[in-house]
């Protein structure tokens, strides 16, 4: 007895016996039960959260993929819109030059055909002025050498032989 009476009056013992005191007091009320099961609530957060993030990894990867494909086809896009108007532009440059060769073309023609037709007007020219100082040499030579019975002669002849040449 002795020696219960000395642990009595031990501090230490007293603390021993309160904290399993407490600790049954804990497991009476269910306190574990409830640890575990804030435990397990908190893990089926954390399982939520990380199928949540899984997903949203999920859609960013197919959202990425998207966009990747996206950017391909406006690759492509640009790259056609790119050729298309290097055709266009070489076409128009095609056409352009054509038509210039062609305008060119005309007015070379048209140069030539007013330098052909400003000939024929000199040759005329020449012709009528040469007919005309031919015309007027005659007449000099005829007046000089012809006297006035034989130019009448001369005239009724002609004025005799212009019906038959008019016709």
């Amino acid at each position: 007895m002795e020696f219960l009476k000395a642990v009595l009056q031990e501090p230490d013992f007293w603390e021993g016996l309160g904290l399993v005191i407490v600790v049954c007091g804990f497991l009476y009320v269910g306190v574990p039960g409830m640890i575990t099961g804030a435990l397990d609530k908190r893990a089926k957060e954390i399982e939520a959260e990380l199928t949540q993030a899984l997903q949203l990894r999920k859609e960013a990867e197919v959202v990425l993929t998207n966009y990747r494909e996206r950017a391909k086809e406006a690759g492509k896009e640009a790259e056609t819109i790119l050729r298309d108007a290097k055709a266009d532009a070489e076409r128009f440059a095609e056409e352009a030059r054509t038509a210039l060769k062609a305008q060119l073309e005309r007015r070379a023609k048209q140069a030539q055909d007013r330098i052909a037709q400003a000939e024929r007007q000199a040759i005329l020219e020449i012709r009528t002025l040469a007919a005309d100082a031919a015309a007027s040499a005659a007449e000099k030579i005829i007046t000089s050498r012809i006297d006035d019975q034989k130019a009448g002669a001369l005239i009724a002849q002609s004025l005799g032989e212009l019906p038959a040449k008019l016709n």
